[in-house]
């Protein structure tokens, strides 16, 4: 029978991990993903974010919970849930001296698929690694390397993908290659969670976005309505004068002077009735303290994230 469009093709229902030294690194997880979209899980270090992605991939056990992927259940059927996932961890794990070619055929295999080089074909050439394809392993920059572990984790055509941190320790150029490697396969039908430490790369790519901590879920959120109801927008004016301190006369104003003390930044929610910017201009006015530009700017996911973290 098939699975409704409909339904979410990974479900986690109060998911706990408890270790034998007293340790919680999951406290009763919900989540649901929905088919064909990117989802960002992000949290800090010890968040639970890797341990949840081991328990759905099958490596690491669940002490309480259920998990369903595309409407199965991962212990009750273990095989098909499992040939549906692809995973890409944070390391890269793979027979240096195997070509790229050979590495991701032998993949293949290994989850019992009959070969199918024009697929491969079809994969390298997605991941600009078709001219790789004679090249061994070792021979690769350590971006292409990566490219060859997402074409391993592809290699059994899953329908669902997780990349645990994947441009970790990329340079700029090459992660936003990865950026463009990874709305492709989404276009290509395939649901992708991805962990990540830049906020920015969540903030470009993620349909929606997960916020973890402490082995909770703190929220679950469309991106963009994230940015709209949390984020602020800041407005930086470039000060005539340098100041040493913001005057006594300003204390009420959310204001902050940044440290060459030429800038006075000013911070307001976008929601709120009135953004109190004229009324500044105007008391700067009275005070005689000019300024010479305005620059305005809205607040970053890493400071909706943080905020969030710290609240939690």
């Amino acid at each position: 029978m098939s699975t409704e469009p409909t339904t979410p093709i990974l479900s986690v229902a109060g998911v706990e991990k408890r270790y034998a030294s007293g340790l919680t690194a999951l406290a009763g997880v919900d989540l649901e993903v929905r088919r064909g979209e990117i989802f960002a899980l992000l949290g800090p270090n010890g968040a639970g974010k890797t341990t949840l992605i081991s328990i759905i991939c099958g490596t690491v056990t669940m002490t309480a919970g259920t998990i369903r992927v595309d409407g199965h259940d991962i212990v009750k059927d273990y095989r098909r849930t499992r040939s549906a996932i692809g995973l890409v961890p944070q390391e890269i794990a793979v027979d240096i001296f195997a070509t790229v070619w050979n590495t991701v055929r032998f993949s293949r295999g290994l989850f019992g698929c009959a070969p199918n080089p024009a697929y491969i074909e079809s994969l390298l050439r997605d991941l600009s690694l078709w001219d790789k394809r004679d090249s061994k392993i070792t021979e690769l920059s350590g971006g292409m390397k990566r490219r060859v572990m997402i074409a391993k984790a592809l290699s059994h055509e899953p329908t669902l993908l997780f990349l645990d941190e994947p441009t970790a320790g990329v340079d700029v150029n090459l992660r936003r290659d990865m950026w463009a490697v990874v709305r492709r396969l989404r276009e290509r039908g395939v649901t992708i969670v991805l962990t990540t430490h830049y906020l920015e790369e969540a903030e470009e790519m993620a349909d929606r976005v997960g916020v973890i901590d402490k082995g909770r879920i703190l929220l679950v959120e469309d991106t963009a309505d994230l940015m709209d109801k949390m984020g602020k927008r800041r407005v930086t004016l470039a000060l005539q004068t340098p100041m040493t301190a913001i005057p006594p006369e300003l204390a009420g104003w959310p204001l902050e002077l940044l440290s060459d003390g030429q800038r006075l930044r000013y911070s307001f929610d976008t929601h709120a009735e009135g953004t109190g910017i004229a009324a500044l201009l105007k008391r700067l006015g009275e005070l005689g303290i000019d300024f010479t530009d305005l620059d305005t700017e809205r607040s970053s996911l890493e400071d909706i994230f943080i905020s969030l973290v710290e609240r939690a």
